[in-house]
């Protein structure tokens, strides 16, 4: 008789658990959007972030 009950615990929490996951994947914040005012990243800025030796590759005018 202990088997089957450990059995429908077992499953209950299981299918607990699958709900909780599933809703906190569709929670979002709202900080991942880009707003239109962000100004383009600066040569030297986008240099240092891939580590390149020039910022002749990221300015504008030097393309």
């Amino acid at each position: 008789m202990k088997t089957p009950f450990k059995l429908s615990i077992g499953l209950l929490l299981l299918c607990f658990v699958f709900s909780i996951s599933g809703c906190s994947a569709s929670v979002s914040s709202g900080t991942s959007h880009k707003s239109s005012k962000s100004k383009p990243l600066p040569p030297g800025q986008a240099k240092k972030v891939t580590g390149e030796k020039s910022a002749k590759k990221y300015a504008p005018g030097q393309n």
